[in-house]
């Protein structure tokens, strides 16, 4: 059992991805309402050495030793990893015993303004922060900052950054309901990318409960409005609850055009995929699937096996 990294987990957007968490629960800047680690306890800028250094990098070796690689090793966990002060440390670390393996950070972005933070940054393949706000108002109401943080602090820092960053930025934008979806917030989003350039804009909603109740997550119909609202040339929706109902009505569509063949008369499994383009695994899963409801049956004729539907 690690104390400082955890993992590999699954990421909808890295793929297998072992975390190295660089500060306690919950050290961070902000303090979210709709963060699903919790609210923070101690609300801070002030950067430390919050976690060893030479702990984590033998945890690092060691994990090494006897574990197969993942697609990226992600600065993140239970707080700001860039709070950390020695996570640029940690970076080089990494790109000296797996130079292969590319570096993610995720931030909230409120420390680029700071020149060593920047530099710390450096030499990441990819950094992933937020901007969630223009408006202080709307700032304070969604981030709940620490003393001294603004949004222009913050986008004059992401910019700054981006002027001396080779590798990918990719922007998250949260959005909730009631706090930060005007017009007004909007355009003022739209025009700090123009100075911001991230490679990637990314949409989210609230996905599990935030720290206070109440909270309302879009729907996606209200995310795609957004997303035309704002104009990047490289933006996606990545709310998780988003993607498992695209995925559900991906499946429901594949079971309607199975359901929708095999009613007018019964197909073999290569009937079925020249219809429906699905690889044969794929294709087995929702046969399987629709077998078990009793929605369709198996018949073995002398051309071979047979869908049909279970009450013909």
């Amino acid at each position: 059992m690690y104390k400082y990294l955890f993992g590999p987990v699954p990421s909808r957007r890295l793929g297998k991805s072992l975390g190295v968490d660089l500060v306690p629960s919950k050290v961070c800047s902000l303090d979210c309402v709709y963060c699903e680690v919790g609210k923070t306890t101690k609300l801070t800028t002030e950067r430390m050495e919050y976690v060893p250094y030479e702990k984590v990098c033998m945890e690092l070796e060691h994990f090494f030793g006897g574990n197969d690689d993942p697609d990226y090793i992600t600065m993140s966990g239970a707080g700001e990893p860039t709070l950390n002060s020695r996570i640029g440390d940690v970076i080089l670390f990494i790109k000296k015993i797996r130079p292969e393996i590319p570096v993610a950070v995720l931030t909230n972005g409120t420390l680029l303004h700071d020149s060593d933070v920047r530099q710390a940054l450096s030499q990441a393949n990819l950094v992933m922060p937020s901007l969630d706000a223009i408006s202080n108002k709307a700032f304070q109401k969604i981030n709940r900052p620490a003393p001294g943080l603004n949004p222009d602090i913050i986008i004059d820092g992401l910019a700054q950054f981006r002027e001396g960053f080779t590798g990918q930025i990719w922007l998250e934008i949260f959005l909730l309901a009631g706090y930060n979806i005007d017009k007004k917030e909007i355009n003022g989003i739209k025009q700090a990318l123009k100075r911001i350039k991230p490679d990637r804009v990314q949409l989210n909603t609230l996905d599990r409960p935030g720290t206070i109740p109440g909270l309302k997550p879009l729907l996606l119909n209200e995310l795609e409005d957004i997303k035309i609202q704002i104009g990047f040339d490289n933006i996606e929706i990545i709310a998780s609850a988003v993607n498992a109902r695209q995925k559900s009505s991906a499946r429901g569509e594949t079971e309607a055009l199975i359901f929708s063949t095999v009613s007018r008369r019964p197909c073999t499994l290569e009937d079925l995929q020249n219809i429906s383009g699905l690889h044969v695994n794929e294709l087995n899963k929702y046969l399987s699937m629709m077998e078990s409801k009793g929605v369709i049956a198996v018949e073995k004729q002398q051309r071979g096996v047979f869908y049909k539907l279970a009450n013909n």
